[in-house]
C-alpha cells in the first residue's frame, strides 16, 4: 500500500512493476541483473483517487502521463532493486500529491488611483518623447 495523504492510500494491485536492465556504465553487474524499475499505474482504472484528482492528473501536462491515462515512472539511479523502486514510488506521490493541491482562486481588484496616475504619466512622458523624434517643419 502506498500512503497519499491521510484520505487517500493505493493499495498494491493497482500498482504494476516490472523489472529491467539498466542502461549505461556499471561493468559486468549491469549485464546480469535487472536493477531498474518501469512503473505503471493506471489512472482511469484507480478505485483509490478521487474524481477531482483524476481530472486535474488526466489534463496535466507531464511527459510521464501517456495519453492513454497511465502514468509511467522509469527508475535506474542505483544499484539496487529497492532503492530504485522506493525511488519510483516517491515520484509516484510526488505527481498525485501536486495534483491534489488546489490553487486560490484570484480575486480581481481594481487599480488605486496612483497607479492610473502613473500609467497615464508615463503614457504622457512616451508621447512627448515621440514627438520629440519627429522632424522640424518651418526652420
Amino acid at each position: 500500500m502506498l500512503k497519499i495523504s491521510n484520505r487517500i492510500i493505493i493499495p498494491d494491485h493497482e500498482i504494476e512493476q516490472q523489472f529491467i536492465r539498466s542502461q549505461g556504465a556499471g561493468g559486468q553487474h549491469v549485464n546480469k541483473t535487472s536493477t531498474a524499475v518501469h512503473l505503471f499505474f493506471d489512472i482511469r482504472a484507480s478505485t483509490s483517487l478521487p474524481a477531482y484528482v483524476k481530472h486535474k492528473l488526466l489534463n496535466t501536462s507531464d511527459h510521464r502521463i501517456s495519453a492513454s491515462g497511465k502514468i509511467i515512472i522509469k527508475s535506474q539511479g542505483s544499484r539496487s532493486q529497492d532503492a530504485n523502486r522506493q525511488t519510483a514510488l516517491e515520484q509516484l506521490t510526488l505527481v498525485i500529491q501536486a495534483a491534489m493541491v488546489q490553487e486560490k482562486r484570484r480575486i480581481a481588484t481594481k487599480p488605486t488611483k496612483g497607479s492610473k496616475t502613473r500609467r497615464l504619466d508615463g503614457k504622457t512622458q512616451k508621447g512627448h518623447t515621440k514627438k520629440l523624434r519627429s522632424k522640424v517643419h518651418g526652420v
